[in-house]
């Protein structure tokens, strides 16, 4: 083998693990974030902004006149939690996590 084979031999094992590396770094990165998602606390229905909000964990427990049937957070464009999920990220409530089937003022249909 030649010294040029070498490097040649020798840039590729780099390349290789250089993207195995940063394979393995942007999981590690994703991975703590889902983690978060799950663990986020949930509001509580006597959170301040819940309250100013008229949140309920049950939509269809809501005396709310704004609200309309069939809405609830799970098909908000605030809601951040992936379908079927009982609880996610909502932009209203920073740091907690809403219930799927809950509700509150702010809604707005997903488009």
């Amino acid at each position: 083998m030649t010294q040029h084979d070498e490097n040649i031999a020798s840039r590729r094992r780099f390349l290789k693990l250089a993207a195995g590396s940063a394979a393995v770094a942007a999981a590690a990165g994703v991975m703590p974030g889902l983690a978060r998602a799950r663990d986020l606390p949930h509001v509580s229905p006597s959170d301040a902004t819940a309250k100013a909000l008229h949140y309920v964990e049950d939509a269809s427990k809501s005396d709310s006149p704004k609200h309309k049937a069939g809405d609830d957070c799970a098909n908000c464009m605030f809601y951040q939690g992936k379908a079927g999920q009982a609880y996610g990220p909502c932009q209203l409530f920073p740091g907690k996590a809403v219930n799927a089937k809950g509700w509150c003022i702010s809604h707005q249909p997903k488009k």
